[in-house]
């Protein structure tokens, strides 16, 4: 499977299966944006992304807060 090109937004991205999805999306090309709570864990897991040769940004985001996720 390629995701070149594409743009992944993962949830809960720093931590758990959230992370683990954020990494395995940068692995087969794709962009990596996480939305989560946990800035250093969220700052981390978009290091490790980009020491592997991936794109990645985070964005401190809550979810659940309706003018946080808003567009």
């Amino acid at each position: 499977m390629s995701a070149n090109g594409k743009v992944a937004i993962v949830t809960g991205g720093s931590s758990g299966i959230g992370k683990a999805t954020a990494i395995a999306f940068a692995k087969v090309g794709a962009k990596v944006v996480i939305a989560a709570q946990r800035t250093l864990e969220g700052e981390d897991t978009i290091k490790q992304i980009q020491q592997a040769g991936g794109e990645g940004l985070f964005v401190k985001t809550d979810v659940t807060q309706a003018q946080e996720a808003a567009v």
